[in-house]
């Protein structure tokens, strides 16, 4: 099974310079990639395998690109195919797209090692911290708060920087199957103790026995996102200015998603804790959100 573990990094003044560095080098990468395939013959277009090959010569070209480490290049290139692969199922499916577009500094916020170019060391940090090495840039204190289990085995990490410039670290993990715990088999599920859920709109969901639990009132949070978003919309696009509010509305933002977020948990934690079953509707929720009244509802409520 796989699974990620997410941690608050705090890198150092001069590491943070090295991060922001390499994630920039691996965003020209990203678009040199995407150059190389779409100034290719539409019949011989490369694949993430040749474009790996390419990564030596390219290096040799641009040496700019031989700062990043091997297996951290090749999960870029992977990213644009990964990408590339996500825009034709949509195509199949019958949707309208067009290419992938190049990718700005606003918009290109992560990077992945893959299997190599990182090392964690547990022992070095004290009361719930750790250090995690990253070649070519150094080493990184995270809080870490949830161990890693002895079993799992890290298959990549990946660094983010996130819109509001705070940074977030993620262990992508594999564990064995034999060492979740065993499922009930359904005969011993006990079918008097099973609850139906209802997703409202004038109350956040109703239970089939009759309990309703009211929406969490963001009103005042969506009050100050609205403000802070007007004041973005006084300033000059690409100031100093514009990015110091652009980042405020971004804080906004991830304080709702946050308590959102937080709310839902200790809902489902509820239920999970409460019934041995828990029934849920299946709703087409694309067609509900593109309707012209209470959109922020149905997203809210997830």
């Amino acid at each position: 099974m796989e699974h990620s573990h997410r941690y608050h990094p705090y890198p150092t003044q001069e590491v943070a310079v090295e991060l922001e560095h390499h994630l920039d080098v691996h965003r020209q990468l990203y678009n040199h990639v995407r150059w190389d395939y779409e100034n290719s013959p539409e019949d011989d277009k490369p694949s993430e395998y040749d474009q790996n090959n390419k990564l030596p010569e390219w290096k040799r070209k641009w040496p700019l690109f031989s700062e990043l480490h091997s297996k951290a290049a090749q999960a870029t290139v992977a990213r644009f195919h990964q990408n590339l692969s996500n825009l034709r199922k949509k195509k199949q499916k019958g949707y309208n797209v067009g290419r992938l577009k190049r990718q700005a500094p606003t918009e290109y916020r992560s990077v992945t090692y893959n299997q190599s170019g990182f090392d964690l060391d547990e022992k070095r940090g004290r009361d719930r911290f750790a250090y995690v090495r990253f070649s070519k840039i150094g080493w990184v204190k995270i809080r870490y708060h949830r161990p890693i289990p002895d079993r799992a085995t890290i298959k990549e990490v990946t660094l983010k920087k996130e819109t509001t410039g705070d940074w977030f670290l993620s262990f992508g993990l594999e564990t064995d199957d034999a060492d979740l715990p065993e499922k009930p088999d359904e005969d011993s599920l006990d079918a008097s103790n099973s609850v139906g859920i209802d997703l409202g709109i004038l109350n956040y969901i109703h239970t089939s026995n009759g309990k309703t639990v009211d929406w969490l009132n963001l009103e005042t949070e969506y009050e100050r996102l609205r403000h802070e978003q007007r004041k973005l919309s006084r300033k000059q696009e690409g100031s100093n200015n514009y990015e110091k509010q652009r980042n405020q509305v971004a804080k906004v933002k991830r304080h709702i998603k946050r308590k959102m977020l937080d709310y839902q948990h200790k809902l489902t934690t509820w239920l999970a804790k409460e019934y041995d079953a828990v029934f849920v509707e299946d709703l087409k929720v694309k067609g509900m959100l593109e309707q012209s009244h209470n959109a922020r509802n149905k997203q809210d409520v997830a």
